[in-house]
């Protein structure tokens, strides 16, 4: 099992940080109190037999500041409650009252020291919100798993941030220089390259703008409008609907530019760091459930979103292979398991979903199937979707009624839930007139999606917990990036074909423990690579 999703543990072990990262406390919790409290250096939390006894649940307050000790100490996690986290979950689920300091993370200094502010809660009180959520959780069987599933969720953003991101300054930098040009003698890592500049200065000769800052879309609006084109904004769709000789260079630097924002020199510079053993690593801060359904966000570093003109950067060390693993249309095939649509289950088994669709007949091409499902996940009603739609819902009624109840319901400003159940937010009020019609249309597009993403968001979890266990004893081996349906594990090159069938093997096993035995495939797209770029799309 990816993760232990069980009833309440023979032992629970509260542990609590004391100071900045050296000490803690750990005491067994029971019925609400803890006791036999035992206050442990940094060295000797691996001592404390309490954190590895079998059955053994560890509860913390915050898996940022607790985790990396336990870590170090060479503690095996494996059941384990992460009460913020937790928390955040069942006041929506259950209206558990929202305390501030349940739901706040300690925040991360400089060095990976904690500021403790807020302040950690003593062990009581860790003991007794323990109690308050387990009263919350109470039998629902798929609420206890998603706890679980987020608390090892936790575990893994803190294991991820720790190994970092394989990464080749060098590479990168010359992969910056083939697409932007070079950075002018002497200049800072913000500075605009020789291409970029080049493409400026056509835009600035074209409109007549001698000082035109290309970065700046109130100068280029009015540049633009100074030159008798009527543009509402700079957007680069808007900006093909006209013609005039500055609009090709404009877009082209629109896009370099873009790339040397989210990933130029400068971002390397920030994020890209030698660890202690001389290895250079993206430095990612995962944040667990940092958007609404569920799925994670990343701090500052932009990680999600790398863009692939630099992926071939992200390279594996000497001896070592990474091993590239996607998840072929997650949120369809969740959706068919939400519904327990047989008949959309069996469009995708053993094949891609939207050829699956064109092989049945719903639609002639496959674009086609993509747009209309996205459509339906998504609320999409004009153009191709509006097409395609209605063919979807004569072959797949009952996967697109429930996209369609989560709509209403979010219409009607009613929670939706996940398959395991974490609950949509309440919307603000709107007024009863066509603006209001209007953000309720939109907040049922929100909900529609939600029970959808959430779902994908907890299969995903469960899949990364999976591959976890399954690599633990694969000595060198270490997840390294996580990307919603996409994972990379870095591993020995000997022994990357095996941790990729592990990987593999891993997506169905948690299919069957999110969805029993309702017959739906999560085929896993693997690749075994030197660098990222060479991972089939």
């Amino acid at each position: 099992m990816a993760f232990d999703a069980g009833g309440a543990a023979p032992l629970d072990v509260g542990v609590v940080p004391i100071d900045r990262g050296e000490r803690v406390a750990v005491a067994t919790l029971s019925a609400g109190r803890a006791g036999d409290v035992a206050v442990l250096e940094r060295a000797r939390i691996g001592l404390d037999p309490r954190l590895e006894a079998p059955g053994a649940r560890i509860v913390w307050q915050d898996a940022r500041a607790i985790v990396p000790l336990l870590l170090d100490a060479g503690v095996r996690l494996e059941r384990v409650r992460d009460v913020r986290l937790v928390h955040r979950i069942l006041v929506d689920a259950r209206g558990l009252e929202r305390e501030e300091r349940w739901a706040q993370p300690l925040r991360a200094e400089a060095e990976g020291l904690f500021s403790l502010a807020p302040e950690p809660e003593p062990l009581d009180a860790l003991a007794a919100q323990l109690a308050a959520q387990e009263a919350a959780i109470g039998d629902d069987a798929g609420l206890r798993m998603l706890a679980a599933a987020e608390s090892m969720g936790g575990v893994l953003a803190v294991e991820l941030s720790r190994q970092g991101l394989p990464f080749d300054r060098s590479r990168h930098d010359a992969l910056l220089v083939e697409a932007l040009g070079e950075r002018p003698p002497g200049a800072g890592p913000a500075a605009r390259p020789r291409r970029m500049e080049a493409l400026a200065a056509q835009v600035r000769d074209a409109l007549g703008a001698p000082t035109l800052n290309p970065d700046s879309p109130q100068e280029v609006r009015a540049a633009l409008r100074r030159a008798g084109l009527d543009v509402a904004s700079t957007s680069r769709w808007e900006l093909r609907e006209h013609e005039h000789p500055a609009i090709a260079p404009l877009i082209e630097y629109k896009h370099l530019a873009r790339l040397h924002t989210a990933n130029g020199w400068a971002w390397a510079q920030r994020w890209a760091r030698v660890d202690a053993r001389g290895r250079c690593r993206l430095a990612i801060e995962y944040v667990p459930g940092g958007v609404v359904t569920g799925r994670w966000a990343t701090e500052g570093s932009g990680a999600m979103q790398i863009a692939r003109q630099i992926r071939a950067a992200v390279a594996a060390e000497p001896g070592m292979r990474l091993v590239v693993a996607d998840a072929a249309q997650l949120e369809p095939r969740a959706l068919a398991a939400i519904a327990r649509d047989e008949a959309l289950a069996d469009a995708g088994r053993g094949t891609d979903l939207y050829q699956g669709l064109v092989d049945r007949g719903v639609v002639d091409r496959r674009e086609l199937a993509k747009v209309g499902m996205l459509g339906a996940l998504y609320g999409g009603t004009t153009g191709q979707a509006a097409l395609v739609l209605p063919r979807l819902a004569r072959a797949y009624p009952r996967a697109m009624a429930v996209v369609e109840a989560a709509a209403r319901a979010g219409e009607r400003r009613e929670r939706v839930r996940t398959w395991l159940g974490r609950t949509s937010p309440l919307p603000p009020r709107w007024r009863d007139d066509e603006r209001g019609a209007q953000q309720a249309r939109a907040w049922g597009r929100f909900t529609r999606n939600f029970v959808v993403q959430g779902t994908a968001a907890e299969w995903a979890l469960a899949w990364m917990a999976g591959v976890r266990r399954a690599i633990r004893d694969v000595d060198g081996a270490a997840l390294v990036c996580f990307l919603h349906d996409e994972v990379i594990v870095q591993a020995p090159e000997d022994r990357a074909a095996e941790v990729a069938e592990a990987v593999r093997a891993a997506a169905a096993d948690a299919g069957r423990l999110l969805f029993g035995r309702f017959p739906i495939d999560f085929p896993v797209q693997t690749a075994v690579v030197e660098d990222w770029s060479q991972a089939k799309d």
